[in-house]
């Protein structure tokens, strides 16, 4: 039987969504603290100062994700969910697109829960921010040798 989260991806699949799937890794240095957003990027190093960082050197930024995603993402009340994936720890997002979003940004993917748009936004509206995410999934994101899985998936 699948978990919930897992039925709220095959329910989903079903309708006919655009997904992008993203690997990185933890960092010793994730607090996941902000209230606002949180981010994941290609950038190998994390400062003190990075408290809406999840996931360092992933293997996509805002400008790589397909056009496919992209318009999908920038139709109006499109949705979008975001799987956060740490071996058997994940969560669920949910949040928004925007005709407004440009998918610009060349190291960084940025999920608000405003619905303030730059190049680094790849989702708006967000139920969730960093610190709303599990604590225990931060705890597995704080090893620098833990893989991350994060899919995104968009619907219109």
């Amino acid at each position: 039987m699948p978990h919930a989260g897992q039925e709220t991806f095959l329910r989903w699949k079903r309708l006919g969504e655009v997904i992008e799937k993203i690997n990185a890794f933890g960092h010793a240095l994730i607090k996941s603290t902000h209230k606002t957003t949180f981010e994941i990027t290609r950038d190998e190093c994390l400062t003190e100062r990075g408290d809406c960082i999840i996931a360092v050197r992933a293997d996509k930024a805002a400008k790589d994700l397909s056009k496919g995603f992209k318009d999908a993402a920038r139709r109006p009340n499109a949705e979008i969910m975001v799987i956060i994936k740490a071996d058997d720890e994940r969560e669920i997002v949910r949040a928004f697109g925007s005709p407004n979003l440009t998918f610009t940004h060349p190291t960084d993917i940025v999920i608000r829960r405003s619905g303030y748009v730059c190049g680094r936004t790849v989702a708006i509206k967000a139920d969730k921010a960093a610190c709303d995410l599990s604590r225990r999934l931060i705890e597995k994101l704080r090893n620098p040798c833990q893989r991350v899985q994060i899919m995104l998936i968009a619907r219109a």
